[in-house]
């Protein structure tokens, strides 16, 4: 078997934040060394360059590119043609896994393993679940058509009561969803709700419930308001998405209840002239709470709200936002990993840890330009073309 040796670099321990010099072999899909000295039958020379863990991102939409594309209103085969160029365009940023927050369905995850497509590793939530009139709840009032996405591949998604909320996560697993995507208030986007509550707290416990129980399964939830963040960590919620207006109530019940944050602040950081009114600023506050609270917090973009090649932009908002560098990185690769339940295989530079790297050029940790930055990256192994 062939031994890949990166050698004469810099490597990051994501956890620590500390920069090491020193080599990294790679055999098959595995790091299978870490150290000085090493040997290989191929070298990589990475003399001047910082070797981190493959990215992670843990918000994103592959299925709802490019811009000016509106999902709800193009053929099915369009949603999941448009994840192509996505796909490309993450994992060529380095980006090697991802947790795809509702639209692409288990088509495009089989297209990726089975080489049919080039692609980031692919967690699936299908569509976002909630309750009648809320934002997933596509309906047209000239028609009454209840479901523009009419596709058995990504199931109804609407449910009123806790057994229907129950039954909606069943729909959603027998499709091959890895997580369940809630959503507790309206949308940012749309203007709409954002500190609604859009759901009971007995119906969000039922889903988290149900989800656990079949196979371990966990919720995330998408809630800007500070009582939607709040309802759901209490309701068992692993991850709140986006939480634009947190207060010390919401991290409070987060730091309780060990529920992530997944702030996805290109949302609002990347364009704050642009933003919703005052959300650019609520965001910030929102993150300093959290931090001073303890929440743990992992990277995710939402992408396209931005455009895909912005993805790394998410890390340079994190860093400002009070993370550091050294911070930020750790949020899109271990800790991402462990949201995830991954952390036993990816995440950081360790032997029998997948060998999903990021060769960066220069050794500084600096997140401020971090696409222009990336040089080689190696999904599962093997070097993807760039």
């Amino acid at each position: 078997m062939t031994r890949r040796l990166l050698h004469s670099g810099s490597i990051l321990d994501a956890d620590s934040g500390d920069i090491r010099a020193g080599d990294v072999v790679l055999e098959a899909d595995r790091i299978v060394e870490v150290g000085i000295g090493l040997d290989g039958d191929e070298g990589v020379d990475c003399a001047g360059s910082l070797i981190v863990p493959g990215f992670i991102d843990c918000h994103t939409h592959v299925c709802f590119g490019p811009a000016g594309m509106d999902p709800l209103r193009v053929p099915r085969s369009a949603r999941a043609l448009s994840s192509v160029p996505a796909l490309q365009t993450l994992l060529r940023l380095g980006v090697t896994t991802v947790r795809d927050a509702w639209g692409a369905d288990a088509g495009v995850r089989l297209a990726i393993t089975s080489g049919w497509i080039e692609g980031p590793d692919l967690l699936l939530s299908l569509r976002q679940v909630g309750t009648t009139g809320a934002i997933g709840d596509v309906w047209a009032p000239r028609t009454g058509t209840l479901d523009f996405f009419d596709d058995p591949s990504l199931p109804d998604p609407i449910f009123d009561g806790a057994d229907a909320g129950r039954a909606a996560v069943r729909r959603m697993i027998r499709a091959g969803a890895d997580w369940i995507k809630v959503t507790a208030t309206g949308s940012m986007a749309l203007g709409t709700g954002v500190h609604d509550l859009q759901l009971t707290f007995d119906e969000l416990a039922a889903i988290a419930d149900e989800a656990q129980r079949r196979g371990g399964r966990r919720v995330m939830v998408h809630a800007h308001g500070a009582r939607a963040a709040e309802l759901a960590a209490r309701a068992g919620a692993a991850s709140i998405e986006h939480g634009t207006y947190l207060d010390d109530a919401a991290v409070g019940a987060m730091v309780e209840n060990g529920t992530w944050y997944v702030p996805t602040l290109s949302v609002t950081q990347s364009d704050p002239e642009h933003a919703p009114s005052g959300s650019a600023e609520a965001h910030r506050e929102s993150m300093r709470l959290a931090i001073d609270a303890g929440v743990r917090i992992a990277m995710g973009t939402d992408c396209p709200v931005r455009p895909y090649s912005e993805a790394l932009w998410e890390l340079k908002h994190l860093a400002a936002a009070g993370l550091g560098d050294a911070g930020a990185l750790r949020t899109a690769t271990i800790d991402a990993a462990r949201l995830l339940g991954l952390a036993d295989e990816r995440g950081e530079i360790a032997p029998g840890k997948r060998a999903d790297l990021v060769i960066l050029e220069g050794s500084a940790l600096d997140c401020s330009d971090l696409e222009h930055r990336v040089r080689q990256v190696f999904h599962n192994g093997t070097e993807i073309n760039r």
